[in-house]
């Protein structure tokens, strides 16, 4: 995939892996960027170009998707963790929000942006995926449930979109710098770094990328025994 010159849109732009996201395509060279969020007061870069998109409404879906129908490169990274949302107690609205964002913003975004990026030549559709797609959490159920399901999304539209020509490309990660990852004081690494690594992928027209140790050794550990 050859980002010099691309258009891309990168969802959640305005902030965290986003922004990294939108920084790493600029210093690439690429010569457009839409900064799709819910609110476009929010984009301060003026590098940028601040595009209205809530991934849960499809009308705002569909508004820019007329908008941006020149992109080249989609980047899903627009995400909320449901923390609230605890095992075995609470309410499943948090869990509901994970999934509603992560998991059908994603299929939605990525349905509209299909035939544009078809119509483009095929182009890259880059997810932002976790660690969690893999393991099971107790202390954050929803949002890795969400995380699976949108991994195994991404298998389906790296089937689905083969023949068009779009590259579909997984980036997994372990807790990164971000807001979202505030919680923790476990290991993390930068948003620059998962950008980076992505912007490799992209280049080398690979479709999964695995940002840090933790997240290689998770993926490695698929095919042992279940325990107890």
């Amino acid at each position: 995939m050859e980002i010099e010159g691309s258009i891309a849109l990168v969802t959640g732009a305005n902030r965290g892996i986003g922004r990294a996201f939108a920084r790493a395509l600029l210093e690439r060279g690429a010569a457009k960027i839409y900064a799709a969020v819910r609110d476009p007061a929010n984009v301060s870069d003026e590098d940028l170009t601040p595009l209205r998109l809530d991934v849960t409404k499809p009308e705002q879906v569909a508004a820019a998707a007329a908008a941006a129908g020149d992109v080249t490169i989609v980047i899903n990274n627009a995400g909320v963790g449901g923390f609230s949302t605890k095992l075995l107690t609470g309410s499943f609205d948090g869990a509901r929000e994970a999934m509603e964002i992560n998991y059908f913003g994603t299929w939605a975004v990525s349905r509209a942006f299909a035939p544009i990026l078809a119509r483009n030549g095929g182009g890259a559709l880059v997810n932002m995926l976790s660690t969690a797609s893999w393991t099971s959490r107790l202390d954050y159920p929803g949002y890795a449930a969400s995380k699976a399901a949108q991994w195994s999304l991404t298998g389906a539209l790296r089937e689905g979109l083969r023949e068009q020509g779009t590259i579909v490309l997984g980036v997994h990660a372990g807790f990164v710098e971000t807001e979202l990852s505030s919680f923790t004081d476990a290991p993390k690494i930068s948003a620059a770094q998962v950008a980076e690594q992505t912007m490799d992928a992209l280049a080398n027209d690979r479709v999964e990328v695995l940002t840090d140790e933790r997240t290689r050794q998770v993926k490695r550990s698929l095919s042992q025994p279940l325990d107890g």
